[in-house]
């Protein structure tokens, strides 16, 4: 019978069912934590529990060091996206609605997932490794001595500075990636004016649009900033740790986004 059981235990079958069952219980132990901290920050946050230097200081982080290459892959996307369907749209005489088309796919989506693409790449997984670091070499515990609460003093202010720098850098980038997709279409195909290009924008791009993007950013932000931090703050051990914390949070960071992009899709344009 011990025998039986050894060779069942050996098989790759129930391998995958005892990982899948550790990763089930990981994800679930993970979320719980994720959602209790999010409560708690959403208390200190509107009772006005936050230092306005703190927040200041995290705005400055996501607005200088993630500009310049959320900047480059908007507008790297934009410009393969025009150089795709501009000739296209020419040959079925579509070239009136080009404009219109590369505005809303950018405003509606592209601008605002690969911002956040980019926001988890560079400050994400920065925030995360900051934490863990400091979780890892007890500054945290030290934290707690004193009476200072780490979810107020670490999660707060990245939550607020995410929620509000989000909308603000993808707005410039989707305007950027907007514009110089309408350049490379105008040099791949002449019949795309700029004043064609401009007018076909106004006629395809609404207020709501608009509005639905920021509010859509602001939400990839706060989610960016809360799972980052979350992730840190749960490392245990070493160095080793700071690693799997960080890649756990840029794996998690992409999950959450894209959940909450499908949900403004379903929500608002169903």
């Amino acid at each position: 019978m011990k025998r039986i059981e050894y060779f069942v235990t050996q098989t790759v079958t129930f391998q995958f069912l005892k990982l899948l069952r550790k990763q089930a219980f990981e994800f679930f132990e993970t979320f719980g934590k994720m959602a209790i901290r999010l409560f708690e920050v959403m208390k200190f946050i509107l009772t006005g529990q936050f230092t306005y230097r703190h927040v200041i200081e995290q705005c400055s982080r996501f607005a200088i060091d993630s500009l310049p290459i959320t900047l480059t892959i908007v507008s790297m996307t934009s410009i393969i996206l025009a150089v795709q369907i501009a000739p296209e749209m020419v040959k079925q005489g579509g070239a009136g609605f080009i404009g219109g088309l590369l505005a809303i796919v950018t405003v509606r989506e592209m601008g605002t997932i690969m911002t956040g693409f980019a926001i988890i790449s560079m400050i994400g997984s920065s925030m995360a490794s900051e934490i863990a670091t400091m979780k890892v070499t007890d500054q945290v515990s030290a934290m707690k001595v004193l009476h200072v609460s780490p979810v107020k003093y670490l999660f707060v202010p990245r939550v607020i500075a995410g929620a509000l720098m989000m909308p603000l850098i993808t707005t410039v980038a989707s305007t950027v990636g907007v514009f110089c997709g309408g350049f490379v279409s105008s040099l791949t195909s002449p019949e795309v004016t700029g004043l064609c290009f401009i007018n076909s924008v106004k006629l395809g791009l609404f207020n709501r649009d608009i509005g639905i993007m920021l509010l859509k950013a602001s939400c990839f932000g706060a989610a960016i900033a809360h799972i980052s931090s979350s992730c840190g703050y749960d490392a245990e051990g070493g160095a080793k740790s700071v690693g799997i914390a960080t890649t756990k949070a840029v794996v998690w960071s992409f999950i959450g986004i894209v959940i909450i992009d499908y949900i403004f899709a379903l929500w608002f344009y169903f």
